[in-house]
């Protein structure tokens, strides 16, 4: 199956003059409820050329203070099991215009929050990548390369696994000069398409974020006279619109 989808892809690009791919993992955050173990990423290619695409996982910990640090997964002793998100497959080969995907799995308790780090990176094949195609095939696609293209992008999503049993719990302060949301839950909770305009001008407004709120964590800002903030509170698969004046 992995040679046919060489030969598809090699079939593809050699049709081109001016080579080259361009992937699209679609959202930049995925979260995979506490009653799922899988999860299905699709990985999509604009380009004109095969994309050889890599995926690489790390673990994201946060400190006391908020602070992060990517770091490895753990494995067992004998290096046979791991314990957080896998990729099957980790090496996936997308044809001009087309779509692959992998499943993430994920394997280890369940008691508390846990979140990853997914790249997905585009690479030149060699042989130690282990991908399904030949040494001459890997010399052709270097060559129908556009000569231009000396970096290939590659994205990376963050991917929040969700506790077995996930529990909202969403505490809102309102007060004179301040809003705040505080997460008493034991799982993310976004604040999303985050609006601050000015309630006189609806073209007076700064650029629209987005927020993740961990558990034990708050998002708060500063109420401003004559400002409108609006936004949308996500708490798993249940949403609520929220207006806020200053």
């Amino acid at each position: 199956m992995k040679r046919r989808l060489a030969l598809i892809g090699f079939c593809l690009f050699t049709q081109t003059a001016h080579a080259g791919p361009s992937i699209n993992i679609g959202t930049m955050y995925d979260y995979m409820d506490g009653d799922k173990s899988t999860f299905l990423k699709r990985v999509f290619n604009g380009g004109d050329s095969t994309a050889f695409v890599k995926v690489n996982i790390l673990e994201i910990l946060y400190d006391a203070d908020g602070k992060s640090q990517e770091v490895p997964l753990k494995t067992s002793a004998d290096g046979t099991a791991r314990d957080g998100l896998m990729a099957s497959p980790a090496r996936l080969i997308v044809p001009a215009s087309g779509m692959q995907g992998t499943r993430l799995l994920y394997m280890g308790e369940r008691d508390k929050e846990r979140y990853f780090r997914v790249r997905f990176v585009p690479v030149v094949p060699e042989k130690e990548d282990e991908f399904a195609v030949s040494g001459e095939d890997r010399e052709e696609y270097k060559k129908t390369l556009s000569a231009g293209v000396s970096v290939l992008a590659g994205y990376g999503a963050v991917f929040f696994v969700r506790p077995k049993d996930t529990r909202y719990e969403s505490v809102v302060e309102n007060d004179a000069g301040s809003y705040r949301i505080r997460n008493d839950g034991n799982t993310v909770v976004v604040i999303d398409e985050f609006k601050d305009c000015s309630l006189k001008n609806d073209q007076d407004c700064q650029p629209t974020t987005k927020h993740h709120i961990l558990a034990g964590r708050s998002f708060r800002f500063e109420k401003q006279a004559g400002r409108e903030y609006r936004f949308t509170l996500i708490e798993g698969e249940k949403s609520k619109k929220l207006d806020v004046k200053g």
